[in-house]
């Protein structure tokens, strides 16, 4: 296997699944499930269309936008989300082209629409708190940099201002663009069979609870082709890292250390302390015994960290 192929592997897997976790709304543990039995109203966020995304309403209060990944659905948030309607009105967001979505955009853009229309969305409420995952925490810190007039405030959910930089911290978006054309062509050109297998081997460093796994695959499954291609793409190669120095808008960075399968408490704590070092006043928050989808593997912790991100006064 030659020096190129492994990396772009790598990031294949952790994009795909990642995204696949990001979206496994249904990928929670058995004692979730029974909560999200009584579900409070929902409603189509109103005034509001876009062929980029659409908006489940639920709750009343504060306004908290919740964004999942790559290849994601909204119900990677459900959970967190029924308990925050309680005292917040939630706006679970869905991308367009992931988990069943419709995508009418072919092979073209994918990330600074998207953010272009959670940043409209989001100037129709009252400077709300987002909260992405992965993809959608990237999604949620470009709409603080280009707009940040429109948010309160951010937490990041395992994700980086850069995806690229686990290639190490001599990476660029130009020397990571062979790798994000590699896993494009893979996504698109892989048949049924092998693309499900590619999403049943990556998903399981993604996660460590082996319940949600085959739900996170079928979120992947759902994905439309192209819009994933030209996501990935673009994932692996936006640095956000730039933009940095001059945010304002206060962020939680919140990121994963798993000794068994994931990444080492010391090697998650340099390379985010290292990624995010630009931005004045970030909040880095290492949650251990999880791998990429915290909100899965350890939800009472996320549960916490988000309940304490809300009633900060910022």
């Amino acid at each position: 296997m030659s020096k190129i192929s492994a990396p772009a592997r790598t990031l294949r897997a952790l994009m795909l699944a990642a995204a696949v976790g990001w979206a496994a709304g249904n990928i929670f543990s058995p004692a979730h499930a029974e909560t999200v039995r009584v579900e409070p109203a929902r409603v189509e966020a109103p005034a509001f269309a876009s062929d980029r995304l659409s908006v489940e309403v639920i709750g009343q209060g504060p306004d908290v936008i919740l964004i999942p990944g790559f290849a994601s659905s909204r119900e990677v948030w459900r959970p967190l989300a029924q308990r925050l309607s309680a005292t917040h009105r939630v706006h679970l967001v869905q991308l367009a082209g992931f988990a069943g979505e419709a995508w009418t955009h072919g092979d073209g853009a994918f990330i600074q629409p998207a953010v272009d229309e959670v940043a409209r969305y989001a100037k129709t409420l009252n400077k709300p708190a987002i909260i992405g995952h992965s993809m959608g925490a990237l999604t949620g810190l470009l709409v603080a940099q280009q707009h940040p007039e429109a948010v309160g405030k951010l937490m990041s959910v395992d994700s980086l201002p850069f995806f690229s930089a686990i290639y190490g911290p001599q990476a660029t978006a130009e020397g990571a663009k062979p790798f994000a054309d590699q896993a494009a062509a893979a996504i698109l050109n892989a048949d049924a069979a092998g693309f499900r297998t590619q999403q049943e081997r990556g998903v399981v460093g993604l996660i460590r609870n082996e319940a949600a796994r085959p739900a996170m695959v079928e979120w992947s499954v759902a994905s439309d082709r192209h819009a994933m291609a030209a996501a990935i793409r673009e994932v692996m190669t936006t640095d956000a890292r730039p933009g940095l120095a001059a945010m304002t808008t206060p962020v939680w960075a919140v990121y994963a250390s798993d000794v068994n399968g994931g990444a080492p408490a010391a090697v998650a704590d340099a390379m985010w302390g290292r990624e995010y070092a630009a931005l004045p006043g970030v909040k880095l928050v290492r949650v251990d015994d999880s791998r990429h989808f915290i909100m899965t593997d350890q939800p009472a912790r996320l549960d916490a960290l988000v309940d304490e991100f809300l009633a900060k006064a910022d």
